[in-house]
């Protein structure tokens, strides 16, 4: 990380405008994962002098917002898939001056939600306000909506400074980052996803649903957010893994001189079902099966009770 003539490290970010990303030449030693309270965005970070910091801390980051509070998750073991260029830097240890701001923003930013939503009402705005958020160090607050096209919403915005009498910023994202940012409950009965356990909203496809036979009908395989649930993404790779140690739907196994088909494959059970002529039926457990040579499944016969 850069330093100054003074000696000083260079918070980069917060000083020259660039996003709250300081100048950070290669991944530090001490690393840590945070996760910035009000936006629910996960970041890799690092403290000026390495010092150590413990989990559950709280601290103030600079964002790609500004300065914010952050809560310390834990230290980053594996930096293999690190980017120095992505990481935050920890501005200091938060103060409790610094966590009562944070409570006293979290009010005034129910009052200004109301503000800007009876405006986006008024005007007319084909956009829904999502949330709305006072940077910890400095004089602006944020907004956060979405809208299926762009909007102009210069007005608003002069409406909002004329109100507020502060810098005012409006961001628009995805249906998908507004269930990241307010939360909720999902169909599993457990809290969302992209809200409490992923870090990263990756593309999910309808191809992950078949993987895991699950039905392709839209409304079951749907979030509240509309899109495809995220949790398809987040246990693809061990669909993926474990359908290779088994025969697809489909495929032909003979079995003491007689040809099945594989109807179902169970891989939580790791059993898979196979009907044969005349109404014949048979369950396997995975544990019986085996390839030759990487081409065609066999079925081992049974090991006899001794």
């Amino acid at each position: 990380m850069n330093k100054d003539k003074n000696g000083q490290y260079i918070d980069r970010g917060h000083r020259e405008g660039n996003a709250g990303m300081p100048d950070f030449n290669d991944v530090p030693e001490k690393l840590w994962r945070a996760r910035i309270i009000p936006t629910n965005d996960f970041e890799y970070c690092a403290s000026v002098d390495g010092s150590e910091i413990e989990r559950g801390e709280f601290v103030v980051i600079s964002t790609r917002y500004g300065r914010d509070l952050a809560r310390i998750l834990g230290p980053v073991t594996d930096k293999a898939g690190v980017d120095a260029e992505n990481i935050r830097l920890i501005v200091r240890n938060a103060t409790d001056e610094d966590t009562a701001r944070r409570e006293n923003y979290e009010k005034k930013e129910e009052e200004a939600y109301s503000v800007c939503r009876g405006k986006i009402s008024r005007l007319k705005l084909a956009m829904k306000l999502v949330s709305a958020h006072y940077m910890l160090d400095e004089q602006k607050v944020m907004f956060f909506f979405t809208a299926e096209n762009r909007i102009d919403f210069r007005e608003l915005v002069k409406e909002l400074v004329a109100h507020f009498k502060m810098r005012i910023e409006l961001r628009q994202i995805g249906v998908r980052d507004e269930s990241r940012v307010v939360g909720g409950v999902a169909v599993c009965g457990r809290p969302f996803c992209c809200h409490s356990l992923t870090d990263k909203l990756k593309p999910v496809s309808i191809k992950m649903a078949k993987e895991q036979n699950l039905s392709l009908n839209s409304l079951k395989i749907s979030g509240p957010c509309g899109r495809l649930l995220c949790c398809l993404a987040f246990e693809h790779e061990h669909y993926s893994a474990e359908r290779k140690l088994m025969p697809h739907e489909g495929a032909r196994i003979s079995y003491e001189g007689v040809s099945y088909k594989v109807s179902e494959v169970n891989i939580f059970a790791r059993k898979i079902n196979l009907y044969g002529p005349e109404g014949r039926r048979m369950e396997v457990p995975v544990s019986r099966l085996s390839r030759k040579n990487g081409g065609s499944w066999v079925i081992q016969p049974e090991e006899e009770e001794v």
